[in-house]
């Protein structure tokens, strides 16, 4: 006969589901061990932690922080310095300019000092042996500091041939670039300027007509003058705008001018200054900045309407002013 077996002990159930629970998380020893990492990435790290990683995120931060205000306030002193050093050289470039300016004036009023009973005689409203030593004036003053570009030199009239000039007006260096073209025309200056050494006896010379602004009498005087050397073959130039431009933009003109050309019939001649306000700006006159400057001469502009040329010569004007960037009011 058989062997009757004797059935064991049964497992315990706890044994059994505590061993599977420990089976299926793992699978031995191994499996064990990394479940317990995996728990514990997800446990919450204690306030001591948490503090210690909140001061090295502050101090790194902070060292951020540091390091960039550093830069910044490197290239703020670079900048600075590189805006102290452009001021210099402007404000030596205009010391240099003046006394270019002083030592050919000095030299050259002594030519229009000996030339100056031949013009009374010979050309005594053109005043042509003037304007030729003014133009060498300018021409040896700009050379050394700016280049000078003049776009349509055939607009301009003969000598011979009375105009009534125009322009807009934006820095002390207008009235150099301006000799530079070799025309004998006649401006208009305030009377200030005619008390100046060498300069203003120069400009009584040139036959420069002088203007008290704020008096309508003297205003009055200038235009009948203009009209008067128009008519005997002179030419005279105005900025209708009455004064330079602080910002650059083409401001309103004045009617003086253009009553003169209707009156006369002579023809206005518009001419647009680019680049001298940059060179040296209204109201800074000690400094000379680096740069060009562009004359534009336009074809000549008649009629007999006044305030029709007025408009017609600003329009003229203020559209090349436009086209290279500058502003108009």
């Amino acid at each position: 006969m058989g062997t009757l077996l004797r059935p064991g002990p049964a497992a315990s159930p706890i044994s059994i589901a505590s061993s599977s629970a420990h089976a299926v998380a793992g699978g031995g020893r191994a499996g064990s061990s990394r479940h317990r990492v995996s728990v514990a990435a997800f446990r919450s790290p204690s306030p001591q932690v948490l503090a210690t990683r909140w001061r090295r995120r502050s101090d790194t931060a902070v060292r951020s922080d540091v390091v960039a205000g550093g830069a910044a306030a490197a290239a703020a002193g670079d900048s600075t310095q590189a805006l102290s050093d452009l001021q210099v050289a402007s404000r030596v470039r205009g010391v240099c300019f003046y006394l270019v300016t002083a030592v050919a004036a000095i030299v050259l009023f002594v030519a229009m000092v000996v030339v100056h009973p031949l013009v009374l005689l010979f050309d005594r409203y053109r005043g042509r042996a003037q304007h030729y030593i003014a133009k060498i004036w300018a021409t040896l003053t700009i050379s050394m500091f700016y280049k000078l570009e003049v776009e349509g030199m055939e607009n301009l009239p003969l000598n011979s041939s009375p105009a009534v000039y125009v322009a807009n007006h934006q820095s002390f260096l207008d009235i150099y670039t301006l000799l530079t073209l070799g025309r004998c025309f006649k401006f208009i200056s305030k009377t200030s300027i005619f008390m100046f050494p060498i300069i203003g006896w120069a400009m009584y010379l040139l036959g420069v007509i002088p203007l008290r602004r704020m008096d309508s009498r003297s205003q009055l005087d200038c235009l009948k003058r203009c009209v008067d050397l128009v008519g005997k073959g002179a030419s005279v130039f105005f900025f209708p705008e009455g004064t330079r431009s602080r910002d650059g933009k083409l401001g309103v003109f004045k009617r003086g001018a253009f009553s003169v050309a209707t009156k006369t019939g002579a023809p206005v001649i518009p001419i647009t200054l680019i680049g001298t306000g940059k060179l040296m700006p209204s109201g800074m006159e000690g400094i000379l900045n680096s740069g060009s400057v562009k004359v534009i001469i336009h074809r000549p502009i008649q009629g007999n309407n006044a305030e029709t040329l007025c408009s017609e010569t600003r329009n003229v004007i203020a559209d090349t002013i436009l086209l290279h960037g500058y502003g108009v009011h």
